[in-house]
Parts: C-alpha cells; sequence; structure tokens
C-alpha cells in the first residue's frame, strides 16, 4: 500500500504557506478545506494553500510537492485517526468517531491516487475554483534515475 509524504526541494514553503508542512510527514490533498471559499478568500499565503497545497496529516500545514512512498496498514489507520482529530479541532465534527468514516475516505482517495506509481514518483495539485466547485488536478512527475556524474565537477584545480 501506498501514501505520499511531504518532500522540500529548497525553503520556499516556508515562505509562500502560512503553516508549511514537515519534511516527511504523511499528506492528503486536503481541498476540502476550500470547499467553501470565493474568489474574496483567495488572498496571500491562503491562495497560495488553495492553489497548489497538499495537507499534511501531522501539523495541517502545507506543501508544493508529495512523494509516494510505501505504508503500513496500522499507520494508515494512525493517520486517519489524526485527519479525524484534524475535523474535530478545525472544522467542528461532533466527534473522532463521528469524523473517522471521512477521514477513512480522504486517506482511501490518496491512496488511490498513489497506487500506480513508483516510490519517489512526485505528485503535485493544482486547484481552481469553478461554479460547480474546487476543481483538482493532479501531476504526476515520475523519478529519473540520477547518475553522480550529474552532479560531479570534472576538471583539475591545477588549471
Amino acid at each position: 500500500m501506498k501514501l505520499a509524504r511531504a518532500i522540500h526541494f529548497d525553503e520556499s514553503d516556508t515562505h509562500v504557506f502560512a503553516v508549511p508542512a514537515r519534511t516527511g510527514e504523511w499528506c492528503v490533498p486536503g481541498g476540502f478545506e476550500f470547499s467553501n471559499w470565493t474568489d474574496a478568500d483567495l488572498t496571500g499565503k491562503a491562495r497560495q494553500a488553495f492553489a497548489n497545497g497538499w495537507l499534511g496529516l501531522d501539523t495541517g500545514g502545507r506543501v508544493t510537492f508529495v512523494a509516494v512512498t510505501q505504508i503500513e496498514p496500522s499507520e494508515l489507520e494512525a493517520q486517519a485517526q489524526a485527519l479525524a482529530q484534524h475535523f474535530v479541532t478545525f472544522y467542528g465534527a461532533p466527534s473522532v468517531q463521528a469524523a473517522l468514516p471521512v477521514a477513512q475516505d480522504e486517506i482511501a482517495h490518496m491512496v488511490d491516487l498513489c497506487e500506480d506509481h513508483a516510490p519517489n514518483t512526485l505528485l503535485t495539485v493544482a486547484r481552481e475554483l469553478t461554479e460547480a466547485g474546487v476543481k483538482e488536478a493532479f501531476r504526476m512527475i515520475e523519478p529519473q534515475d540520477t547518475g553522480l556524474d550529474q552532479f560531479a565537477v570534472h576538471g583539475s584545480l591545477d588549471d
């Protein structure tokens, strides 16, 4: 079974998101946060979170890129519990038990997104507001084999 973890290539997420996700935390699209938004809500860092932020399940922060990786079933259930608690804390769900089926559906959606991709495949999300609501599109960037020679500097320091 696969899910995706937050990955950072630089520090830009710490500048563009109000709360950045932590490197390595499990993530889901998190588009539910924007279900009642209008164009008036799309300003500043909130706009960036809406436009392309994945939701980190530990911090509730956002990240631009996630990487597909293996997850154990016990970890998956723990992440569903964490997301259910997030629904209680931030969205007024009456209890973790009441929120758990919705959290499990959100996790299952992410598992489906990751299922057919090799480990280390990068995923991005792009959102837009439409008359019907929030539209999400996902992009996959397949892992590349990178040789050391692409990073090594060849030549002599004596020149």
